[in-house]
């Protein structure tokens, strides 16, 4: 973890000190509770199971629809922590599909039920059909899963949201902030916390995975230059997440507690001490042709090409933000770690016109970007979408 806080620019982990102070606590309920963790082959989803894992859970059940990154998470767990007495077993499957509903009513049910599930890139609302996978795992799958949690007699339910749901700019954000309201409603009945946080540094599929990427391939870096943004560790993802579903109370969102001049940096900057740790110096191009064209030679000097740009894409945030001015805190519980606490505070009008709305778009022959995008803003009248036009599979 050392490298990665040095490349994100911290030299502290962020929860030590809480999860020593909860740990005899955690570690309690680990020991005597059954956990299914949905999505839990993704980079947010393995390190929770790791922090669960690694505290011998009585059963520790993971599905996920992605078969090989599955097949990674228990080599991974198999090569680090070994066995535990406890029941640990994978499932390759969609936590939509009735496979999924089937394994629920298999067994003897879950204490905890964490999803871990998301499509979490702002490039997702680029077209109607991404968009409506993005609702259909972001908010839809949320409703199912957290009706059969209570059906099953879960005592709690999990679920991970983004600092993108406060005062979202982008779609992706925005369908966070709606699971939520549909999270206040389902607290009703079935005790629910999630948390919020910044990117995960070198997570699947986010510009620092993509580094590892470039650099395994020879290829130029690409990077904006004027984006700063909090970064935590996937362990420390994984460590939020947990102490959110085992200490949260009803409606709490955990979030990290960041200081400004501490930890914001830009992709740019962690480009550059990317690259000098691996012995190389960062060298900026003035186009992405350049960049593509003298890679080799630069390259065979030490000297990696880099295409540094300022953000024009639809759904940039110009900062980060972990709650809005009328959320309640509570920053007196842990050193690293604030509260949100919510009412249950929902309208169930609008949930209503959410699902019936969604069920008649797609039931046409052709969907229509432009309707969805007015029931966001329908669903959330403050929403300002950042819509420029120019989208991020338009860069290198």
């Amino acid at each position: 973890m050392s490298d990665i806080l040095s490349l994100i620019g911290r030299n502290e982990i962020l929860f030590s000190s809480d999860l020593s102070r909860h740990e005899a606590e955690l570690s309690g309920l680990i020991a005597a509770s059954r956990f299914l963790v949905i999505g839990g082959a993704g980079s947010i989803g393995q390190a929770v199971t790791r922090e669960i894992f690694k505290r011998n859970p009585a059963v520790l059940h993971v599905v996920d629809i992605s078969e090989n990154n599955m097949v990674e998470l228990v080599r991974d767990i198999r090569s680090t922590l070994g066995y535990i007495k406890g029941d640990f077993q994978t499932f390759a499957i969609d936590c939509g599909g009735v496979e999924f509903s089937a394994l629920l009513k298999s067994g003897c049910g879950y204490d905890y039920i964490l999803n871990l599930s998301a499509l979490k890139h702002v490039r997702s609302e680029k077209d109607p059909f991404t968009l409506m996978r993005l609702l259909e795992v972001n908010v839809i799958n949320t409703i199912k899963t957290t009706l059969q949690a209570r059906e099953g007699g879960a005592n709690k339910y999990f679920c991970v949201s983004t600092d993108k749901a406060a005062n979202p700019v982008n779609l992706m954000g925005a369908s966070k902030r709606i699971m939520e309201m549909f999270l206040m409603r389902a607290s009703l009945e079935i005790p629910i916390s999630t948390a919020r946080f910044a990117n995960v540094a070198f997570s699947d599929g986010s510009l620092l995975h993509g580094f590892n990427q470039r650099f395994a391939k020879r290829q130029p870096i690409s990077a904006p230059n004027d984006v700063r943004r909090y970064f935590v560790t996937p362990q420390e993802s994984g460590e939020l997440c947990l102490m959110s579903c085992l200490l949260g109370e009803n409606r709490d969102i955990f979030f990290p507690k960041l200081s400004e001049h501490l930890h914001l940096t830009t992709f740019s900057e962690i480009a550059v001490r990317y690259l000098a740790g691996l012995g190389f110096d960062a060298y900026e191009c003035a186009s992405e042709d350049e960049a593509r064209d003298r890679a080799p030679e630069l390259i065979a000097h030490k000297r990696w090409p880099c295409y540094f740009f300022a953000s024009d894409t639809t759904g940039e945030k110009d900062f980060e933000e972990f709650f809005t001015k009328d959320e309640a805190l509570d920053m007196r519980r842990f050193e690293g770690i604030g509260v949100i606490k919510n009412e249950p505070d929902f309208d169930d009008r609008k949930l209503r016109h959410f699902t019936d709305t969604i069920e008649a778009i797609r039931s046409k022959p052709v969907w229509d970007k432009l309707e969805i995008i007015n029931l966001f803003n329908a669903m959330i009248p403050d929403f300002n979408h950042l819509e420029t036009g120019k989208y991020l599979d338009a860069r290198m």
